[in-house]
């Protein structure tokens, strides 16, 4: 069985209360729920994971490649202008495994701040728009690229 992290970043602990026509009324409990139900109908062993913390999460990253995880990441704000967590993403990659940027939102329909993602350009894909389906789309791009 294939091991996957999934990742998410800052205010994603906030599903289902912040903004909830933007990013829907599911809290993160409830989509860790339907990831881990995705990842098993698919044959991954899947942990999800969120935090605030920039430093966590590059962490993780690093764990990943360790570990030899492939990873599903929302980086969240951190998207648009984290240098450290686009490097940190980039050793997942180029170690070999797959990393996936999800968003929930189209971040390219949205603010202009929102429009550049500093980790696309390290990442194997990016699945954004679909809300929690993304990351179901984003789980069934890694078990067809097996």
């Amino acid at each position: 069985m294939t091991d996957v992290l999934v990742l998410n970043g800052p205010n994603l602990g906030r599903l289902g209360s912040r903004e909830p026509d933007v990013y829907g009324h599911l809290d993160h409990p409830g989509l860790a729920g339907r990831v881990l139900a995705w990842a098993t109908e698919l044959g991954f062993e899947a942990e999800v994971r969120q935090t605030d913390d920039e430093a966590e999460l590059m962490a993780w990253l690093h764990e990943a490649v360790d570990t030899r995880r492939d990873v599903v990441l929302n980086p969240a704000a951190f998207t648009h202008y984290s240098y450290a967590l686009r490097d940190a993403a980039a050793q997942v990659t180029t170690g070999g495994l797959r990393l996936i940027e999800v968003h929930l939102s189209n971040p390219a329909s949205r603010e202009r701040f929102r429009h550049t993602s500093v980790i696309a350009g390290v990442a194997t894909g990016t699945i954004a728009g679909f809300g929690v389906d993304s990351y179901r789309l984003a789980l069934q791009a890694l078990a067809h690229q097996a």
